[in-house]
């Protein structure tokens, strides 16, 4: 029976929207991912890594935002879920930052650390984003 609910589930995932917001996630991640470290190994050249890496961070951030509102969710930006996203991003920077670090005096060269944080810190971001974007808290009162 619970095998059934499973099945049942992952159907309704695999055809549903949850599925199609998360295609459309990791393609505004792949273009906020590439402007984000296409900025940092540009920069890292001339600069410490962290500034270099937050620079990076912060550009790609605005591109994340607008994306992620018209493409991913497909609905309007808002002051709230601008702040909400300020915040999620605030959140997830940290843990950016956490783990670069990490990996930094672990030995990882300062070219490669960030795809091992990427793959940390994604799926974080995916969970907090979609909460500003689909919570009621977030919403406009006219919509």
């Amino acid at each position: 029976m619970e095998n059934r609910l499973w099945t049942q589930r992952l159907r309704s995932f695999l055809a549903g929207e949850r599925l199609k917001e998360f295609v459309r996630f990791a393609i505004v991640g792949v273009v906020a991912t590439g402007i984000h470290y296409g900025i940092y190994w540009l920069l890292m050249k001339i600069m410490d890594v962290n500034i270099a890496y937050t620079i990076g961070y912060v550009v790609s951030w605005f591109a994340n935002l607008y994306l992620t509102s018209i493409f991913t969710f497909r609905s309007r930006l808002s002051f709230k879920k601008g702040v909400g996203f300020a915040f999620s991003h605030i959140v997830n920077y940290l843990l950016h930052m956490l783990f670069l670090n990490v990996f930094l005096a672990i030995g990882l060269s300062a070219e490669i650390a960030p795809l091992f944080v990427y793959a940390i810190v994604v799926p974080v971001n995916f969970i907090l984003v979609r909460f500003v974007f689909k919570s009621k808290k977030f919403q406009n009162q006219e919509q």
